[in-house]
C-alpha cells in the first residue's frame, strides 16, 4: 500500500515504515581477532585481559578493552593505522556495545586495503 501526498511532499510504503531490528550487544570477539595471523600480527594480552595486536611493521594497531579503555568514556575498540610522510593517518573507536560483527567488518576492510611494500 502507497500513501499518496494530499500536496508537496514524500510518498512512501507501509512497509517503509514498519520497525527493524538492529543488532545489538557486544557479540564475540573472535569474529575480530580472527582475521589475524601470526604471520603477519603480534598479538599481547596485558595484565587488564586488554588485547593489543600490532602489525609487525609497526603501521596497524588494533586495542580491544573489554572493559572499556583507562582514560575514556566507554571506548571498547581502537583502530589505528600510521600515515606516512605525505598523508596522514587516521584512526577510529567504538564503544564496548558496539558488535564486533560491525568492529570485525570495519577491520575487514582496513586490512583489505593494505598492500605489502
Amino acid at each position: 500500500m502507497t500513501a499518496a501526498p494530499q500536496g508537496p511532499g514524500l510518498s512512501t510504503s507501509v512497509e517503509a515504515l514498519r520497525l527493524r531490528e538492529w543488532l545489538l550487544g557486544p557479540g564475540q570477539a573472535t569474529l575480530v581477532m580472527d582475521q589475524f595471523s601470526a604471520d603477519d600480527f603480534h598479538l599481547v594480552v596485558d595484565d587488564r585481559a586488554d588485547v593489543h595486536v600490532n602489525s609487525k611493521d609497526g603501521s596497524f594497531y588494533l586495542g580491544w578493552f573489554p572493559s572499556g579503555r583507562p582514560g575514556t568514556n566507554g571506548e571498547g575498540w581502537k583502530i589505528a593505522v600510521t600515515g606516512t610522510a605525505k598523508v596522514r593517518g587516521y584512526q577510529m573507536s567504538f564503544d564496548t556495545e558496539t558488535p564486533a560483527d560491525v568492529v570485525a567488518a570495519a577491520v575487514a576492510c582496513v586490512l583489505d586495503t593494505s598492500q605489502r611494500v
